[in-house]
């Protein structure tokens, strides 16, 4: 941890913002090898859409980590590319929502390995934009458990800090 950064944040902070920042971009590639290499899926259009969608979120996720990472570094009062998110926020539904409706064709006319994965990634992008940009819907650590038992879903990081940012 650079020594200027002590100063802005606990160790533990850094290091897991650090690693969510990374751990999004790896799964990228990883969850590709996964189902496309390891799992053998077939690269179809549906497959592939609904992958892309997908890797989109994930990609969203880890900008989002580096940024907060960066803000919290630099003690800086708003998010770095904060516009940009506001944007995705708003362009995410209308790209999922297509991809679900073509995924969705498809795999009613079409049904198997070609088009059920692709619906299964597309739909996952939809809970991923939710956990993002709305409700976090993860609760990785025992603080995020407890938080939810005892008050419930809570607007996501990211959502507040786009709320805090108008």
């Amino acid at each position: 941890m650079p020594a200027t950064v002590a100063d802005a944040m606990p160790r533990s902070v850094y290091r897991r913002l650090r690693s969510l920042t990374a751990m999004e971009l790896v799964n990228v590639p990883l969850q590709a090898g996964l189902w496309f290499g390891l799992v053998g899926l077939p690269a179809t259009a549906p497959n592939l859409i609904g992958f892309g969608l997908f890797a989109v979120l994930l990609i969203e996720g880890a900008a989002y980590w580096g940024a907060k990472l960066h803000q919290m570094c630099s003690h800086g009062r708003h998010l770095p590319a904060g516009v940009a998110f506001r944007a995705a926020r708003a362009v995410n539904p209308l790209l999922l929502g297509s991809g679900v409706v073509i995924i969705g064709y498809a795999t009613a006319t079409d049904p198997g390995r070609a088009t059920w994965p692709g619906l299964a990634f597309a739909l996952f992008a939809v809970v991923e934009h939710v956990n993002y940009f709305h409700v976090q819907l993860m609760h990785d650590t025992i603080a995020d458990v407890r938080r939810l038992r005892s008050t419930g879903l809570r607007p996501s990081h990211l959502a507040r800090d786009i709320a805090r940012a108008k």
